[in-house]
């Protein structure tokens, strides 16, 4: 057992409002911040409800981190500073790498049911890649790899890898692996992690054990950093989560707003290059 990582804390998402009113359900955010470096937030903003998602998130900055979306159902509309237009559906994931500075849009629509939902989560970069140059991908679902790593579980794999497979995301500074894992009913998953590197799971779907702890829907689940391999199961019926990891960056953390820097210098350096119009730099 010396070899299983143990967890180190379980809670559940909170409401909260973020954008022009968009209704969604935080996973963890600010006050997380050191256990889940390089991590900082993960929005859960799945919703049958149109005018709890329609006014969207207009035009805002962001710097110093990625935002990556990934989509279940409706779609999400972007355009940025860059001229990078898109949309993407269910099944499908955009990782945008704000970098210096990048002005964005993201509007969601409902597919014909009104249904509409996804995930956001920001990761922080280090120091020396802050100011990289900003960098936009769209990813298909059609392009991410579906594997059966055991009987009665099926793995989608946006970034990372499973049996040697590997998911379309790559060369990312922090490293990350982001799985999209469904278990049939009394079905088993174990995954082989970096040691040292952050290891969480956000329950989707169902009652997922972890080890041998229940985590419920709308749950997360954070691991030390000591173990090599991640145990889940599934009880009676179905389940499906989120599993993330990448590799801690160990710096400071000066986070306003949209923006995280190293210190508070920087923050209100990005800021006033906002205000003043000079926030978006030339490669």
């Amino acid at each position: 057992m010396g070899n299983t990582r143990k967890i180190v804390k379980t809670g559940k998402s909170t409401p909260t409002r973020e954008g022009a009113g968009v209704h969604l359900r935080r996973a963890f955010g600010f006050n997380e911040v050191p256990e889940l470096d390089p991590f900082l937030l993960l929005d859960d903003f799945r919703s049958q409800e149109p005018a709890h998602y329609l006014a969207g998130f207009p035009w805002h900055p962001h710097r110093g981190i990625e935002t990556i979306t990934y989509m279940l159902a409706g779609s999400v509309e972007h355009g940025d500073s860059m001229g990078n237009k898109g949309t993407i559906g269910p099944g499908d994931v955009q990782w945008m790498t704000a970098g210096s500075g990048i002005i964005h849009q993201e509007m969601p629509k409902g597919d014909e049911q009104g249904r509409m939902g996804g995930f956001q989560l920001w990761a922080n970069l280090p120091s020396g890649s802050k100011m990289m140059d900003p960098r936009y991908r769209e990813v298909k679902g059609s392009a991410i790899p579906t594997v059966a790593p055991s009987t009665g579980c099926t793995a989608r794999i946006i970034c990372g890898e499973i049996n040697g497979i590997v998911g379309p995301v790559r060369d990312i500074v922090t490293d990350p692996e982001y799985l999209d894992i469904s278990l049939e009913a009394g079905a088993s998953f174990t995954h082989r992690t970096k040691r040292g590197h952050t290891l969480f799971a956000y329950v989707i779907e169902g009652t997922v054990n972890a080890g041998e702890t229940p985590v419920a829907s709308e749950h997360l689940v954070i691991f030390d950093r000591e173990g090599r391999e991640a145990v889940f199961s599934a009880g009676k019926g179905k389940a499906r989560f989120l599993l993330i990891s990448g590799k801690p960056l160990g710096e400071p953390v000066a986070w306003y707003g949209p923006i995280v820097m190293n210190t508070e210098e920087e923050l209100e350096l990005a800021f006033e290059e906002y205000r003043k119009g000079t926030f978006i730099k030339k490669s």
